[in-house]
């Protein structure tokens, strides 16, 4: 749940690394909220007897995607990063399957284990000023 709250918490620090682990940990709960926010939006509308209209069931889940759009766009750039890849490797995944393979791949990857142009290895934990 840290690695989770972390990436909510640098919801804007597009510069800087992330790890593996912090990235699929993210997208790990984003998954179980796809899964369970749509479950509970049926659930309300059922208790509210408000019939199951498409539009009130994905209420909760659009709220969250919409809450959680900019920190998962930071978090895929520094995942990048991480790789010494620019965050503009994400446009890649426009190109029809080849793209969306491709990205994963690169988010997949491990980091540099060095520094590179866009930080410390996060691996070496934090570095004091």
């Amino acid at each position: 749940m840290s690695w989770y709250l972390a990436v909510l918490r640098n919801y804007v620090g597009f510069a800087g690394r992330a790890r593996r682990r912090e990235y699929w940990m993210f997208v790990l709960f984003n998954i179980l909220a796809a899964i369970v926010l749509p479950v509970l939006g049926v659930t309300v509308a059922i208790l509210l007897q408000a019939g199951t209209a498409l539009e009130a069931v994905m209420i909760p889940y659009s709220l969250y995607l919409l809450a959680t759009a900019l920190p998962s766009l930071a978090v895929a750039f520094r995942r990048l990063h991480d790789t010494g890849r620019s965050g503009w490797w994400l446009l890649i995944s426009f190109v029809p399957f080849a793209g969306a393979v491709t990205l994963l791949v690169f988010l997949a990857s491990e980091g540099t284990a060095a520094s590179n142009e866009y930080g410390p290895s996060p691996k070496l934990g934090p570095v004091a000023a």
